[in-house]
């Protein structure tokens, strides 16, 4: 059965106004077992919420590459205090930005990209010496370079190499390389938990992958804003609903440190949403039977809503738990399990059992979720 990933279209509130454009849907990363989407989605054109006021996806004719390997993180969550989170359930806008520019697509034919050995995938972080920093500076570098050859550093596969590439003029006399390039990406995702005693927080339950290669995209900067959910599109069979939310750029909630396939996590500096601390789940805990998930799918309200886990299946990975909505009203409001709803946290017998992941897109009601500690696991705590 076809599934997909989780994380929703954004309608953008910018500036002290607020005034909301509408974002376009990207769908987000589509994960090796076919068919399976995770639970979120990205705006193609964002200009005031990305590096610079800059376009989403600069069409330069350039080149980058290398699949990031998740961040490990240590010391910001307490073994003690790791037991006890408060799930929360909430959406939030996130804003990532590359450590580089990511290769997204080569043109056709013999390009200067393509005759030093680029790759869609690679991530170029150097070019003639200097940081790629984004995907403008990249552009000026190749200007004042010219049709000179210069050295790319280059990550692929999780190792480092350079590459020398001779730019050439295009038709309005800009230098370039033959590849289309991104440095940032943007989207609506939910919180799963938040520590108390450190201000740590997890979400998504996956991580953020690039929409065009499928590659976690490597983290040099990003933070999470306040969002409210606008609209619901329903899941139907064969077409996977999604939250459509609005979130405010100038109100950054916290910072993100980590963009890893467990998830994405940070720190929170301005804890805005209700709720308790509660036990943390070991997996052998974990069982079939009755459950209910925290989810934001209306305005900024959260609700509990009634699942069942159907299936307890391997505890490594984040394809753990195979989930059915059985509450009415959620079926009624969205369909069962959206685009947006990534991240929203699982509970069972009064403990944190893990988040939503992925939804079955010939059946909106049935999904994946991933183990609470299996996310906090790969933050190394």
């Amino acid at each position: 059965m076809d599934m997909l990933p989780l994380f929703a279209r954004c309608v953008f509130a910018a500036g002290a106004n607020h005034k909301r454009a509408a974002g376009e849907n990207l769908l987000a990363d589509v994960i090796s077992l076919k068919g399976v989407i995770a639970l979120y989605e990205v705006p193609k054109h964002a200009k005031g919420l990305l590096r610079g006021g800059a376009a989403f996806l600069l069409a330069l004719l350039l080149c980058a590459g290398a699949p990031a390997k998740a961040a490990e993180v240590s010391g910001v969550f307490s073994n003690e205090s790791a037991r006890m989170l408060v799930p929360v359930g909430h959406t939030v806008g996130i804003k990532l930005f590359s450590r580089g520019v990511v290769v997204v697509k080569l043109t056709d034919g013999g390009t200067p990209a393509r005759n030093c050995g680029l790759r869609t995938g690679d991530v170029i972080v150097e070019c003639g010496g200097a940081a790629v920093t984004s995907t403008e500076q990249f552009q000026s570098l190749l200007q004042e370079n010219g049709d000179s050859e210069t050295d790319l550093q280059v990550r692929r596969n999780g190792g480092s190499m350079t590459l020398s590439v001779a730019p050439t003029q295009n038709d309005q006399g800009v230098y370039c390389i033959g590849a289309w390039i991104r440095d940032s990406m943007a989207g609506i995702g939910t919180v799963t938990f938040y520590d108390p005693s450190t201000g740590a927080f997890g979400a998504l339950g996956h991580g953020i992958n690039d929409v065009d290669t499928a590659q976690l995209m490597p983290l040099e900067s990003g933070s999470i804003m306040y969002s409210e959910v606008a609209h619901v599109k329903k899941g139907v069979s064969g077409e996977p609903g999604e939250l459509q939310g609005a979130f405010e750029v100038d109100r950054d909630l916290g910072e993100l440190y980590a963009n890893t396939d467990r998830g994405v996590f940070g720190v929170m500096e301005d804890f805005d949403f209700a709720g308790s601390a509660v036990p943390v789940a070991a997996p052998g805990e974990v069982r079939t039977g009755g459950a209910v998930i925290r989810a934001n799918v209306s305005g900024d309200g959260v609700e509990e809503y009634a699942i069942e886990i159907t299936r307890v299946l391997e505890q490594t990975g984040v394809q753990n738990l195979l989930l059915r909505v059985t509450d009415q009203r959620l079926i009624d409001q969205t369909g069962g399990i959206v685009q947006g709803m990534s991240g929203s946290p699982i509970l069972q017998d009064g403990k944190l059992v893990g988040a939503v992941t992925h939804v079955f897109v010939q059946d909106s009601t049935k999904g994946f979720g991933v183990f609470i500690e299996n996310m906090l696991e790969h933050v190394n705590l």
